[in-house]
């Protein structure tokens, strides 16, 4: 009888697509999903803040007490995979550019310290997700960015692309194995193909062609790096009518501080343009971060409230260690930062609502991807939650609907089954 093997993964979506490649190359032990049967766990894990490593650890200990064998990869290899493997708290450590190494190194029943090269970028690529209803395609590892509070370029590397034919073929297969929404990923996706004179723009009209291909979402953008190929799609019907632009500060100030390449007058121009096309549009914003004065912060508030967000993904700055930000002394107060967060938060949960009304005829195509309560959820072309009551399973579905309902926080559909498909 095998033994079984467990993945947990941690952090990004890139994580999630590495977690998925690990899968393919262990052929000698069983994968299972019931994490409480496995005798190996491979952890793939995030490092992007002190706290993930924290809770890399916690969960590291309560493994140990259960006397499993425990693999480390992802990106705390490369920044606690050292010092955890020295003090005997893991059995392995394995580098990313390593994954297709893991099933000879279980075999050798010995403990493995492999953190390989921030060099490589994968060959190999996935045709099918378990328990996903959308297929994820990283295109690209790494970062040339130098922003002062991210540790992401030291544990990932530089900024490098998946050849554009090994990445069609990919979602040829995912489209032709059923997944008709593909969500493309990895460290910097807007940096794909500007070392190899291609575009993220050249790659999407590519890809758009490809026939089962419903819709294209994309993982987070940097405002710097949109081209004219980039808004020569916008207009394609496969693009998903939302997109998440990293402005992480909205205050000029404030972003030389955090050495961003972006500026505010800019960002606002090209959130106005594609909100104009009728994009929902969502951003990182990281609040309390050393320097961020009231004056400061009154000028950020002001321009936010210009770029008619609709989604958020804030937080309040917590420092990284071996980043420039953990060194910088004006600190902002955890209470005042944490009022601030509540302040942006609540701007664009009502821009989110606004939103909704106005698109009110709008007809929403919608991914049915998971059950709640009896209650089916998925996302629709905006990138918001939909509810739906059904008395037909209609998971993994797409439904054309007319008629729903707008609740404060999400669109309600209840279904009759007389939906277009």
């Amino acid at each position: 009888m095998k033994e079984k093997v467990f993945i947990k993964t941690f952090g990004c979506r890139t994580n999630i697509y590495d977690s998925e490649l690990l899968k393919k190359y262990i052929k000698d032990y069983e994968i299972t999903y019931k994490e409480d049967e496995a005798k190996i766990i491979i952890i793939n894990s995030c490092t992007v803040t002190n706290g993930a490593d924290s809770g890399i650890k916690n969960y590291i200990h309560n493994l140990q007490r259960k006397g499993i064998k425990i693999i480390l990869t992802g990106c705390g290899a490369f920044s606690k995979g050292k010092e955890l493997f020295d003090k005997k708290q893991i059995f392995g450590v394995l580098g990313a550019s390593e994954k297709n190494k893991i099933n000879d190194l279980l075999n050798t029943k010995k403990n493995f310290y492999e953190i390989g090269n921030l060099n490589f970028i994968d060959k190999d690529i996935v045709s099918k997700y378990e328990h996903h209803t959308k297929a994820f395609i990283k295109i690209q590892e790494g970062c040339d960015f130098n922003c002062s509070y991210c540790i992401i370029p030291s544990v990932r590397g530089k900024s490098r692309s998946v050849k554009e034919d090994i990445l069609l073929e990919q979602a040829k297969i995912l489209a032709q194995n059923g997944y008709n929404e593909l969500v493309l990923t990895g460290t910097n996706i807007g940096s794909y193909g500007l070392k190899d004179q291609t575009s993220l723009g050249k790659l999407l009209q590519k890809l758009g062609k490809i026939s089962g291909i419903k819709r294209i979402r994309l993982g987070s953008l940097e405002p710097a790096q949109l081209d004219e190929s980039f808004f020569e799609i916008l207009d394609e019907n496969f693009i998903e009518r939302h997109l998440h632009i990293a402005l992480q500060h909205t205050s000029e100030t404030m972003l030389r501080i955090m050495r961003r390449r972006s500026h505010t007058k800019n960002d606002l121009a090209l959130f106005q343009k594609l909100s104009s096309k009728g994009f929902a549009l969502g951003t990182d914003f990281i609040v309390g971060h050393p320097g961020e004065s009231e004056e400061i912060w009154q000028e950020a508030l002001a321009n936010f409230k210009e770029f008619n967000l609709t989604h958020i993904h804030a937080f309040v700055f917590s420092p990284r260690n071996n980043t420039h930000s953990a060194t910088l002394k004006n600190t902002i107060n955890g209470q005042i930062a944490k009022e601030r967060l509540n302040i942006l938060k609540n701007i664009v949960k009502e821009n989110n609502y606004n939103f909704r009304k106005n698109y009110k005829n709008t007809k929403l195509e919608i991914l049915v991807e998971n059950k709640k309560d009896n209650i089916f959820e998925g996302y629709d072309q905006f990138f918001n939650k939909v509810k739906i009551h059904s008395f037909k399973d209609i998971s993994k579905e797409w439904l054309s609907v007319k008629n729903y309902n707008i609740k404060e926080e999400y669109n309600e559909v209840i279904l009759r089954h007389d939906y277009e498909k």
